[in-house]
């Protein structure tokens, strides 16, 4: 063997002697630390007492009466001069199934000289102009901007009755 060979196994001869008498302590050191630990578990705390609260709204209308029921029936019973009338009576349009916080403006452009909007609703996108109808709420479209598209919606206020809004739809800059 060469000598550079003999000094290297005589070095990790002396290595592994040394090591072993460490891991000696080192087991008993583990077994000592084993029997010592306790665990410390903290007690459970006792259950808070259920107190019941007295209902209070005996005086106000059942959520489940009749009264209910028939203002809410009167409610589906369109008035022929409501702005409701002729909505109900038309066609409706594909992008009418979706919720306006679905939909994405994307774009715009002109066609035929008349500006028009590009929506983005799933993963498909839809030309729209003044005149279409969008939304749930029998939302027109009055207004195509470069940035913005102008909505005149129907929705029944508290009190039943129905009222126009405007929304609006603005341009979204692209997720990257």
């Amino acid at each position: 063997m060469k000598p550079n060979r003999r000094f290297l196994l005589c070095g990790v001869t002396v290595l592994l002697t040394a090591c072993a008498s460490d891991l000696d302590s080192l087991q008993q050191w583990a077994e000592t630390e084993r029997r010592n630990a306790r665990p410390t578990v903290k007690p459970l705390s006792a259950p808070k007492k259920f107190t019941p609260q007295p209902y209070s709204e005996l005086s106000a209308v059942e959520p489940f009466s009749f009264q209910k029921l028939n203002v809410a029936n009167q409610t589906d019973v369109v008035q022929a001069n409501s702005p409701i009338a002729q909505e109900k009576n038309r066609r409706a349009e594909p992008l009418e199934a979706y919720p306006l916080d679905s939909m994405h403006m994307v774009g715009s452009m002109y066609r035929d000289g008349v500006r028009q909007a590009i929506l983005k609703v799933d993963s498909l996108l839809y030309y729209v102009k003044p005149g279409n109808y969008v939304g749930q709420n029998f939302g027109r479209i009055m207004k195509v901007d470069e940035a913005e598209i102008t909505i005149r919606e129907i929705v029944q206020d508290p009190a039943g009755d129905w009222v126009e809004r405007i929304s609006t739809l603005t341009l979204q800059e692209a997720a990257r």
